[in-house]
């Protein structure tokens, strides 16, 4: 045997031993203390160190770092403290051990954007975790999920939540849900023209009929929000002009201000209330609208998608 297989096997019994030894060292630890936790033993900060301290065995300290991680997250949600001050770090130097231990990202990013006692309330932290977890795994389609999913839920941002999603709709193997979820945050953000071209896109590249009637719902909903807004903008300069509201689209018409009826996407004509405001005539046939509904109306609780060819 060659004096360097040899030592290889020595170092690695030696490693295996320590490892057990310390896991004995600490349970016994752990029973003489109470509320102690084994994270506060294994906790080292430097993952570099723990690099060399583990002899090439960077997968394993890994997979040590994210059962505390789970542990730590586990004990202080069932106590309701909402104290998970060593999550971060944990989670932080699992995924510099191991870059490619997915469920560290998955859950882990989970564990730390929950506001407490749920979960840590550090979204920032969860999104530095998930891009990281992008950057080393650039073809895991569910990690842009994960962080779209952070921006959407706990920071209300659509306009990084659309990203996020819109970049892993593109990755090989994604799931279609990733560009129907890019859709309606871009439809959530105010943004109709980005929103429009992301549906026409998810109508254009599926053949499930399901789908492609939810996109054209979506299309429909988009031109009734950029309808409505123009219309009350006409009647808002009619009062200015004349000093009162108009009673009809037709005394617009008679101002020079506006031609014809004017038509929702299906064809039935606005209408307008006394108040000023323009609503659509049949609401339920016009689902994900944000702009004209009539007064007090409530959708009902499943969409109503008409089909289409």
């Amino acid at each position: 045997m060659k004096p360097s297989a040899r030592i290889t096997i020595i170092a690695s019994v030696l490693l295996l031993f320590c490892l057990a030894a310390s896991t004995l060292v600490l349970r016994n630890i752990d029973s003489l203390r109470n509320g102690s936790t084994l994270e506060e033993v294994l906790y080292i900060t430097s993952p570099k160190a723990l690099k060399w301290l583990s002899l090439g065995y960077n997968g394993l300290l890994a997979d040590i770092y994210w059962t505390r991680a789970v542990q730590h997250f586990g004990r202080n949600f069932h106590d309701g403290t909402g104290k998970y001050v060593l999550l971060a770090p944990l989670l932080e130097i699992t995924a510099a051990l191991d870059p490619q231990l997915l469920v560290a990202y998955e859950y882990g990013a989970n564990f730390l954007a929950a506001p407490p006692p749920n979960g840590a309330g550090m979204p920032q932290r969860a999104i530095q975790l998930a891009e990281f977890g992008i950057r080393n795994n650039p073809n895991e389609w569910r990690l842009y999920y994960e962080l779209g999913f952070i921006y959407y839920m706990e920071l209300k941002d659509y306009h990084r939540a659309e990203d996020a999603f819109r970049r892993g709709s593109t990755v090989p193997g994604a799931h279609p849900w990733l560009k129907l979820m890019a859709a309606l945050m871009a439809e959530h953000a105010g943004d109709l023209s980005t929103a429009r071209l992301l549906w026409t896109a998810t109508y254009q590249t599926t053949n499930d009929r399901q789908v492609r009637a939810n996109a054209v719902a979506h299309l429909r909903a988009l031109q009734v929000d950029e309808d409505v807004p123009i219309l009350e903008s006409l009647v808002s300069q009619y009062r200015a002009r004349t000093g009162h509201l108009p009673q009809s689209f037709a005394e617009l018409q008679a101002a020079g201000m506006l031609r014809g009826t004017p038509l929702d996407p299906l064809g039935n004509a606005y209408r307008l209330t006394a108040e000023g405001r323009v609503v659509v005539g049949e609401p339920d046939d016009l689902p994900f609208i944000q702009q004209g509904k009539p007064p007090g109306y409530k959708p009902p609780a499943k969409p109503k998608l008409l089909p289409v060819e």
